[in-house]
């Protein structure tokens, strides 16, 4: 069955892209109450960070997955953090920071990189001790990528669940490239181009989607599935 995660961050020009990093303490203080509150909810919580404190504070307070923009790479800790809670975890690709990433992004070859780049972070985590069935990989749709790029990634993506060796999720909701396929739509026109691009990817093997508007993106997989399932006569199986 096709899954959902929701992620709420958008990427209009100045708001990720460019931002100055918080410390520890600080991105605790906002994110802990929060999920402490959703904890009781009959969801899986995941915690955006890249700071192993917080990953640790936030596992504690209810999260069962910890989504890591670094791939357990810029914080020593993050990794064994994981491990030791027996948590999810989510690698996913970013070409230098988000202070730097769109700054000319370049690659020899974008799906050969991107996919050998988490295979070998799939590979150091499970080596701490992370189970490889808790780990999904994010080839960073959007982070440290050109439109052209970006592109690449979705077509490759076969190739690339191949190479990570475990699923795939794709977060590429509202991004600035759907808007410039679309001819510069602002961010708020661009659910129909989202919805494009997650069918697309659900149709290309990817497990999970990271969306804004999730109604609309549920009742897409559900009939996929259908779709999936139908024989000559037309019946679902």
């Amino acid at each position: 069955e096709r899954r959902e995660l929701c992620d709420h961050r958008d990427d209009p020009p100045g708001f990720f892209v460019g931002a100055e990093p918080v410390d520890a303490d600080e991105e605790a203080r906002r994110v802990i109450p929060v999920i402490a509150e959703l904890a009781s909810l009959p969801v899986l919580i995941s915690v955006d960070t890249t700071k192993a404190s917080v990953a640790d504070a936030a596992l504690a307070a209810g999260a069962s997955i910890v989504n890591d923009v670094s791939a357990g790479t810029a914080d020593p800790d993050m990794l064994s953090v994981v491990a030791a809670a027996d948590a999810g975890f989510v690698a996913m690709h970013m070409q230098g920071t988000p202070r730097t990433m769109q700054r000319d992004p370049g690659y020899d070859d974008v799906t050969h990189d991107v996919g050998e780049y988490l295979r070998r972070r799939v590979a150091a985590a499970v080596a701490t001790g992370v189970r490889r069935a808790a780990i999904l990989a994010d080839p960073g749709v959007g982070f440290g990528k050109t439109l052209e790029h970006n592109l690449a990634l979705l077509a490759g993506l076969p190739d690339l669940a191949a190479t990570a060796g475990v699923p795939l999720l794709v977060g590429a909701s509202r991004k600035t490239f759907i808007g410039r396929v679309l001819g510069d739509l602002p961010v708020e026109e661009r659910e129909e181009g989202t919805l494009a691009v997650s069918v697309w990817c659900f149709g290309r093997g990817a497990a999970v989607v990271r969306v804004h508007d999730v109604a609309s993106s549920v009742r897409a997989a559900r009939l996929l599935d259908v779709c999936d399932r139908a024989s000559q006569s037309g019946v679902a199986a």
